[in-house]
Parts: structure tokens; sequence; C-alpha cells
């Protein structure tokens, strides 16, 4: 064999044995909103609790439906909808939102059930869960007759 041939030979078998090889990546795609949605018409929704008796706080009477609407423009593709209320929780009942008073709660219950707040809930559009709001009070508070106050947020967003 010919030096030449050798070093051909040579460069094929380290080729085959320990070369890398290279390729050029393309990416491309279409960024896309999920369809737009409002929750109760943009409105705020006001759960009025009057003539609530103290001593008969317990996470069952003054129970009241949050009605609300959800209205979403249909989609081309199959988006996943969660819900969940945002608020500050009240550090006797983590489903309970903290109201003006010490001691006070509201209550958030979906479907029967303690809905805890800032957790999401995967839901179908179409049929949303029934919420409801109850007045719930710490076992060690004694409640004051007066006014009272509580607020968070309803939201439904696109996974």
């Amino acid at each position: 064999m010919k030096p030449w041939q050798q070093s051909v030979l040579f460069a094929v078998c380290a080729f085959a044995l320990g070369a890398s090889a290279l390729a050029n990546l393309r990416f491309d795609g279409t960024l896309i909103e999920p369809p737009p949605c409002t929750i109760n018409s943009g409105n705020t929704i006001d759960i009025n609790f009057e003539n609530v008796g103290i001593n008969k706080i317990d996470g069952v009477n003054y129970r009241k439906p949050l009605s609300f609407t959800l209205s979403c423009t249909a989609g081309t593709l199959p988006w996943e909808m969660l819900l969940k209320v945002q608020g500050v929780a009240t550090t006797f009942d983590s489903s309970a939102v903290v109201s003006s008073v010490s001691g006070l709660g509201i209550k958030i219950l979906r479907n029967g059930v303690p809905f805890t707040l800032n957790t999401p809930l995967l839901i179908n559009p179409a049929s949303p869960p029934v919420l409801e709001a109850v007045p719930i009070k710490s076992a060690a508070s004694i409640l004051a007759p007066g006014g009272f106050s509580a607020s968070a947020t309803l939201l439904a967003y696109y996974q």
C-alpha cells in the first residue's frame, strides 16, 4: 500500500471510530391565545349577610350561593380551564377569607365541599361548579355586634 493510501485509510477509520456529526436545527411554530372569557360580565359579585346572629355562626347557618356567570368565546383548541378563589385565608380555616372582624371569616364551598383558597381547580367552563359562601368563626373568638366585610377574587384562566 502506498503511503498516501495509508493516510486515507487511517482518516476513514478515525472518522468511523470517534468523529462527531453535526446537524442544523430549525424551530418554528405559531403562538396563539386562549379565547377570552369574562366572569359575571366583569361586575363585582356581592353577597350580603344581613342580621347574622353572633351565636348562630356555625359554618352552616347563613349559607348563600356565590352566583356567577362564566362566558367564553369558542376556541379552536381543547384548552383546560382552572378556577381559583384568591384571597387571604384565616388562620383557623384555609377555605375561609379573612374578614375585617378578628375571628370571623367567610368560608367558600365548592359543590358543598370546602374550597381551599389560592388552590386551582380544573373545571369545565360549560358547567362551572356551584360555589357558596358562609360565615364561620374561630372557636376561640368572642364576636361583638357590628358590621364586617371581606373580599377575594374569583379567577378563571386557561392552562
